[in-house]
């Protein structure tokens, strides 16, 4: 890491209303808890921009409550500019992360996207899924594996 600068992490999911801004906060929780919150700074955006300017799903945000977690981020969608402004761009599934390799303005920039799935370690799984449709149980199996894999990025930094 630059010690001059915040080491800056954007989570990206389809509509930045469930996955990415639960990702943002279970990984901003992480970061505080080993008191890097100084050093490391994290943020999240939607491939798709139809929810812009709202709050997460409530299903999630009352999901993310009951493990202590505070979803507060207003949906945005991801710019071509965040891969300037970001070290790393970590896309949910394999749709996103294929937008973002589209939408990266150069080959460098798309060494930056990486794959949630990828600081996974005890789930078997090559994404994290949508729980949109998938009722409570999805949402939880969803922070289950945010949990999982915010703790495992954490160590990787």
């Amino acid at each position: 890491m630059n010690i001059n600068k915040k080491y800056k992490v954007l989570f990206v999911c389809l509509g930045n209303i469930c996955r990415s801004p639960a990702a943002q906060g279970i990984f901003e929780s992480v970061v505080a808890a080993h008191g890097a919150s100084d050093r490391i700074e994290a943020d999240s955006a939607g491939i798709y921009s139809g929810h812009q300017g709202q709050l997460p799903d409530r299903r999630m945000r009352a999901a993310a409550s009951a493990r202590g977690y505070d979803l507060t981020h207003r949906a945005r969608p991801v710019s071509s500019l965040d891969f300037l402004d970001f070290d790393l761009v970590i896309a949910m599934d394999d749709e996103n992360y294929e937008d973002l390799m589209h939408l990266a303005p150069s080959v460098e920039a798309t060494h930056k996207i990486k794959r949630m799935a990828s600081y996974l370690t005890t789930h078997k799984i090559s994404y994290i899924p949508d729980p949109y449709y998938m009722g409570q149980d999805g949402f939880e199996l969803v922070l289950d594996l945010l949990e999982e894999s915010c703790a495992n990025l954490y160590r990787s930094l």
